[in-house]
């Protein structure tokens, strides 16, 4: 049963890759493999969670948690109990809290879209150059990813390009790089990745340091993939012809809008830090409130529309209008957010979570921690991973193997090399540091390896296999050569 997991894994992951060949939506195969790892798990769970390792230690680091705290479930309705209503209910938790969020920054890039709000931006981007503008939304993604995050950010940049680009295959390479430069922005900013965000308040890392230590290393994930396609790509884009070149609101509502949406984005770390609450409660707080205010908006403008200056019933030059307002209205603009996108998430991270629980991912740390034994290699392996494997877990794996050294504790070591070793694993240590530029930008080699390759795979229906052909060795490369800028910055700076 241990086994069947990962089997089924595979195949659902095979079949997610194989979309378009197979003609089947990549939420099906996921949703599938989210509930077959979990059925399985549980049907198996006698022979699952009694698996010991080398040391006599559970496999499942979460039911040995388990067990220490409640000494009598170690029996077969305490494995239920531990599965039902203990792991599935931890992990769905964590996953809703990723669900919402995304759910409300689609539906606030929905509505400043539907406002037209973009029309802003992109009227005053007018170069039709594709190197050109290649490179200013790439580092525009790359700054926008540190200050909001790289899941919304490429929402926000995906829909950009959509008013920017004509061609489906073009439009594919501009998403494509946003989902690097938005990985590799975020990998640098404490509230730019959800793995950051893990390390920081886990307390590896401080603000300033990670800052520091990792913004150029990420900033030449980006650039080398960007100069290489600048050889590459030839000609000017084709941008489309829509009904935005009416301006179906008024200039002034378009701006206001804009701003609305964006402030609301910008919000939500602030809300986390003020609050120490999850940063979805801050985006669906910055949704409510952008959803009355547009209401109002609406309510204003159409009493206006019904009555002049005169005080008689009039259009104001607005024939039409009222159809118009009525599509703006944000009950409307919901039926526009893309659901199996959000289905598609739910399925990985509910198949992903299993693994985790049942101790698959555990296993696989330990066997890089013992076969490769250097923290260099471990954590560019762990990126490599995080490709194919969410993030999130392997860099929770990663914390629960390791404890955070204090300065006492490395004193204390009279070996030399076990010393130098230990170093790395203090408050701000090259072993976390790494973690975070590995983990944060390793997910772009595959399309499905980051959160912003999933949205942006969902919104623009990029093709798996397109990607692994056309981006996946530009991202190799990046991600290797940013690897690379680290460990000479760390040699420099006499810490290797």
């Amino acid at each position: 049963m241990f086994i069947l997991m990962v089997i089924i894994f595979i195949i659902g992951y095979l079949m997610i890759a194989l979309e378009h060949p197979l003609r089947i939506d990549k939420a099906a195969p996921a949703l599938l493999i989210g509930v077959l790892t979990w059925v399985v798990y549980i049907l198996g769970s006698h022979d699952i969670l009694n698996m010991v390792n080398d040391a006599g230690e559970f496999i499942s680091r979460a039911w040995a948690g388990f067990l220490h705290e409640n000494p009598e479930a170690n029996n077969h309705e305490g494995m239920i109990e531990f599965i039902a209503h203990h792991e599935i209910l931890h992990h769905l938790g964590e996953i809703a809290e990723i669900l919402f969020f995304l759910l409300g920054a689609m539906t606030i890039v929905e509505i400043v879209d539907q406002h037209q709000g973009f029309k802003v931006i992109t009227d005053r981007i007018r170069t039709t150059k594709k190197v050109k503008l290649l490179w200013i939304l790439s580092i525009l993604t790359f700054f926008m990813s540190a200050a909001l995050d790289n899941l919304t950010t490429t929402i926000v940049m995906v829909a950009l390009l959509r008013k920017l680009v004509e061609d489906k295959k073009t439009r594919w390479f501009f998403a494509s790089m946003v989902v690097l430069a938005a990985n590799a922005g975020g990998a640098w900013s404490p509230i730019g990745d959800v793995t950051t965000i893990m390390l920081w308040i886990g307390g590896q890392v401080t603000a300033g340091n990670i800052i520091l230590m990792v913004i150029i290393p990420s900033l030449f994930t980006m650039i080398i993939p960007l100069i290489i396609l600048s050889f590459i790509m030839k000609g000017n884009i084709e941008r489309p012809v829509s009904k935005d070149n009416v301006d179906i609101v008024s200039r002034r509502q378009q701006i206001a809008i804009l701003i609305l949406g964006v402030a609301s984005l910008l919000f939500v770390p602030i809300f986390k830090t003020v609050t120490h609450l999850p940063p979805y409660l801050g985006m669906l707080l910055g949704l409510g409130n952008l959803w009355v205010i547009t209401e109002i908006l609406h309510r204003w403008h159409d009493k206006r529309k019904r009555v002049g200056t005169t005080g008689h019933v009039g259009t104001e030059n607005n024939e039409g209008k009222p159809d118009v307002q009525e599509k703006l209205q944000v009950i409307k603009i919901l039926t526009k957010v893309d659901v199996p996108t959000v289905l598609f998430f739910l399925g990985i991270l509910l198949a992903v979570a299993s693994l985790q629980s049942a101790g698959h991912l555990g296993i696989l740390a330990e066997f890089l921690d013992d076969k490769l034994g250097n923290i260099y290699l471990i954590n560019i392996a762990i990126g490599i991973l995080s490709s194919v494997v969410d993030n999130v877990p392997l860099v929770a794996g990663a914390m629960g193997m390791y404890d955070i050294q204090t300065p006492e504790m490395v004193q204390a070591i009279t070996n030399p090399e076990a010393h130098l070793y230990a170093q790395h694993f203090m408050v701000d240590g090259t072993f976390w540091e790494f973690l975070a530029y590995c983990a944060g930008t390793g997910g772009s080699i595959l399309i499905i390896g980051s959160a912003a390759g999933v949205a942006a795979m969902g919104m623009e229906k990029i093709d798996f296999i397109w990607y692994l052909k056309k981006i996946s060795l530009l991202a190799l490369i990046g991600y290797l050569a940013g690897a690379g800028v680290y460990y000479l910055q760390m040699n420099l700076m006499g810490h290797v």
